[in-house]
């Protein structure tokens, strides 16, 4: 069976969902059930920790679904930490220049790659210590995802997506309208002008654009502008839309069957 990376570098569409608040041991499994591909356990703006994050990742194994961890910024030491609990890879949010972006996969390589720190025998090899192509391996299979969310990131584009050992460049999309001062106008010709410059920056490079949209609609447009890394919004937005829509469904009902005048 192909690795997550593998299905990137092959230019596979992979679908997944960020989590932000529904951190239970069935969440893993249950986007698993619905055909999704992987999970991003946010540490950045959901309620987790380092301690739920290992409980999460431990959740998904045998599942199918690959686990990956949103650290809470480009500083969070060491990026190695979310993978030693078993993370599969990590996404870093603001990242601006290229000498961060080569710094985050150092951080995530060990050597003579990058400088990954050695823990062996824990969460993230089973708790079984690996024979030396232990190491390669683990390179091989780890995701490496940054974020690009504000106008300095978007005037060093090209020189970021370049970076070897990069597989995901993901667009932070309500950050960057912020930085670019026009707040949630994803529509504004700039933020959408950026949009182009991502896709066409990653193609260039070989690297894989991600980016979270907000509706089934959303997500097929931009799966058509050439999107491969796809968040089905959030495990909370779903939430809500979901229940909405069966609220208003039996409150219809509800409606047809009270009496006249009454009230729901």
């Amino acid at each position: 069976m192909k690795s997550f990376r593998q299905r990137l570098r092959d230019g596979e569409v992979l679908l997944g969902q960020m989590v932000l608040e529904m951190f239970t041991p069935g969440i893993g499994p249950m986007l698993a059930a619905s055909g999704l591909d992987f999970v991003i356990f946010d540490m950045e703006h959901g309620r987790c920790d380092i301690t739920l994050l290992a409980e999460m990742v431990a959740s998904c194994r045998g599942c199918g679904i690959v686990p990956l961890a949103r650290v809470p910024d480009v500083a969070y030491a060491p990026l190695s930490r979310a993978l030693d609990v078993g993370a599969r890879g990590v996404m870093v949010p603001r990242v601006e220049t290229r000498a961060q972006a080569e710094d985050i996969v150092s951080q995530l390589r060990y050597a003579p790659a990058g400088r990954r720190g050695v823990a062996l025998g824990v969460a993230h090899d089973l708790y079984c210590a690996g024979a030396p192509e232990f190491f390669a391996q683990a390179n091989e299979e780890t995701c490496v995802i940054v974020m690009v969310e504000t106008v300095k990131a978007f005037e060093n584009l090209d020189a970021i997506v370049s970076v070897p050992g990069i597989d995901i460049v993901w667009v932070g999309h309500y950050d960057l309208t912020v930085s670019m001062g026009i707040p949630t106008e994803f529509d504004h010709p700039r933020c959408m002008a950026a949009m182009d410059a991502l896709l066409a920056a990653c193609k260039k490079h070989g690297v894989a654009p991600g980016f979270l949209p907000g509706s089934p609609e959303a997500a097929a447009y931009w799966i058509g502008r050439g999107f491969r890394a796809i968040s089905l919004s959030t495990d909370v937005f779903v939430y809500l839309d979901a229940m909405r829509s069966f609220r208003a469904h039996a409150a219809r009902a509800v409606e047809a069957i009270s009496p006249k005048g009454a009230t729901a």
